[in-house]
């Protein structure tokens, strides 16, 4: 169970640290114009998205080292059920955009900090 949680725990870092620092170092326009899956952000300010790739990388950041380097791990769980909220919002966005095909995606982010959040408590 614990190589499980690392492997999930370790995917889903790599994801949100990987999303998050897209978010930060690529502007709105460029982002919102990457097609179906960027149309998001017009839902949001500049700062509002490099905010969300912010709270991306600070929750893969609480996936991997709090546990890794024996500090608070407590924490791991606690970062999970952060992406878990960020995800939810998420979902809902593309819900209310009627972006319907995409909403599985974000359910598996969902189950999988889940996973990761439940293992971990």
């Amino acid at each position: 169970m614990n190589v499980a949680l690392w492997i999930v725990a370790g995917l889903l870092a790599a994801a949100y640290f990987f999303g998050g620092s897209y978010k930060l170092a690529t502007p709105k326009e460029k982002i919102a114009a990457a097609g179906a899956a960027g149309e998001w952000v017009e839902d949001f300010s500049s700062g509002g998205v490099k905010a969300i790739g912010t709270l991306e990388i600070l929750g893969a950041a609480g996936l991997i080292l709090p546990a890794a380097l024996g500090i608070a791990p407590v924490l791991v769980p606690v970062a999970a059920a952060g992406l878990v909220l960020l995800m939810t919002g998420a979902a809902l966005t593309r819900i209310r955009r009627h972006e319907f095909h995409l909403v599985p995606v974000d359910l598996l982010y969902i189950a999988l900090a889940v996973f990761v959040a439940w293992g971990r408590f």
